[in-house]
């Protein structure tokens, strides 16, 4: 009888190990799998999180993933790939795709759904089968530092039917969409990754206006959806909705009836960090009703994963975390891998140039009369601190397209209050095109372009962000993303080379 008791208690302890491990979805170093990595696999760990400092092209990532699943042949594969301006697949070339305000502009729905099939075959092709996509967040805040053209755009209904289309379009190709920020990261003026945002709106306003894009990602049948680390005091005004189970528990799974995968957004962003802890966080998150941990962004070794794997385990055996709820989670990122391993893909025909067609479809050019340019210009470039989403490795403007058309264009990058001097010293006597990202975001920008403007009326602006401060310029380009194709649509009209 002892032995039987002792053996039970140990298989008990392995079980609540192996759901521990099961709802972690870290990241890691290096385009190769770590040995730790490949050990916690085999120990019961069911996701892994991809960035960019993991893939150098296609066939490194398949080897990489095919490498994962000789020790798990189930193991979910995600990656933070929503094209446009947040790229990982393409994050050293910018995407083949322009993001969700381009989308959201050309407010096509069946557009939207033939590019997010497109982007999942290419990951599916590699491997992917989780994409942290799309953004469902309905962008009301002009000054948002953090969504901006990652939304579809400031429209509840808009929103709405475009994510639904994403989730179709991504899922026809196999890959599990994860729709978030929830319940809505558009209203914010403070960057998650940074501090705590806070909402301070009725619930009527988050139901009428934040809520009916994930009502309609649930309805087309998302296999995930993705938490915000915000505070909503309509909500729960103790605690942010990553943490909360009336967010969680509450309003997404009793009154918005979903039943799929909860994950939270990074554990490791400061919004969670610097309040509660990573491991704290984790407890909370998964007692609130999340079911898996994004914990990759910035913390990818294997004490990582230890720290929090014991943090679970302790949790349970304190009594604060009921095992049953760390078993449930557990469950639900298996059904996933489950999912994603039965022949969910479609047999979708490629379509290599989706992108750039809805990049083209995109534009809005204001002073057409004074285009195309005669002569190679100089392409000024005023450049902002790109997001944490965003990252810096990814590049972004107009040079390298514009002089494959143009040979003979010239560039430069400007930054701070003198910048419009510097530009205009720069370019001499050629006719400029400046390039700008957030405009309206930026006074030093702003002034950089007055100076600019003023001393050479026939430059011609580009706004590669959200184009919220007036056009101006002897022409103005809006490309509602600074994606490769992006640049590739602007630099046609730009160069007379338009199709």
């Amino acid at each position: 009888m002892l032995v039987y008791t002792i053996r039970r208690v140990v298989l008990a302890e392995t079980t609540v190990a192996r759901d521990a491990l099961a709802v972690l979805q870290p990241g890691f170093t290096g385009t190769t799998a770590p040995d730790w990595l490949l050990r916690r696999l085999d120990e019961g760990l069911a996701s892994v999180g991809l960035f960019a400092r993991n893939i150098e092209d296609p066939g490194q990532l398949a080897g990489l993933t095919a490498r994962l699943r000789e020790v798990r042949p189930d193991v979910l594969v995600a990656i933070d790939e929503e094209g446009g301006d947040v790229t990982r697949l393409e994050a050293r070339r910018g995407s083949s795709f322009p993001g969700n305000l381009a989308l959201g502009v050309v407010d096509d729905v069946e557009l939207t759904r033939s590019v997010a099939a497109e982007l999942g075959r290419r990951l599916a092709a590699c491997g992917v089968n989780l994409d942290w996509a799309p953004s469902a967040d309905v962008n009301t805040d002009p000054g948002n530092p953090v969504i901006g053209v990652r939304s579809f755009g400031a429209g509840p209904g808009l929103v709405a039917r475009h994510t639904a289309a994403y989730v179709a379009g991504l899922q026809s190709a196999g890959v599990a969409a994860c729709t978030k920020h929830f319940p809505g990261h558009g209203d914010t003026s403070v960057d998650s990754h940074e501090s705590l945002p806070r909402v301070d709106v009725p619930y009527d306003t988050l139901a009428a206006r934040d809520l009916p894009p994930f009502r309609a990602a649930i309805a087309a049948g998302t296999r995930a959806i993705m938490t915000a680390h915000i505070l909503t005091p309509a909500l729960d005004p103790a605690r942010p909705a990553t943490l909360s189970r009336p967010v969680l528990t509450g309003l997404l799974r009793r009154d918005l009836g979903y039943d799929g995968l909860i994950i939270t957004d990074g554990m490791e962003m400061r919004a969670i960090a610097d309040t509660y802890g990573i491991e704290r966080g984790t407890v909370l998150a998964i007692a609130s009703g999340a079911d898996a941990i994004c914990v990759g962004g910035g913390l990818d070794d294997d004490g990582t994963v230890r720290r929090l794997r014991d943090a679970l385990t302790d949790a349970v055996h304190s009594g604060e975390l009921p095992e049953e709820r760390l078993a449930e989670a557990a469950d639900r990122v298996r059904t996933l891998a489950r999912w994603t391993t039965k022949d969910a893909r479609g047999r979708l025909r490629e379509s290599p140039g989706i992108g750039l067609e809805a990049a083209r479809r995109a534009l809005r050019v204001r002073g057409a009369e004074h285009l195309p340019l005669t002569a190679p210009p100089y392409v000024a470039a005023f450049t902002p601190v790109a997001n944490v989403a965003v990252g810096d490795e990814t590049p972004w403007g107009l040079g390298p397209a514009l002089t494959g058309l143009l040979p003979g264009t010239r560039t430069g990058t400007f930054t701070g209050p003198d910048a419009g001097r510097d530009a205009l010293e720069a370019a001499g006597a050629h006719r400029v095109v400046a390039v700008v990202r957030d405009e309206h975001r930026h006074p030093w920008m702003s002034a950089a372009v007055t100076r600019l403007l003023a001393a050479r009326p026939d430059t011609v602006v580009v706004e590669m962000g959200v184009p919220h401060a007036a056009p101006r310029g002897a022409a103005h380009i809006a490309t509602h993303g600074a994606a490769r194709v992006c640049a590739s649509a602007a630099a046609e009209v730009l160069a007379g080379a338009s199709r």
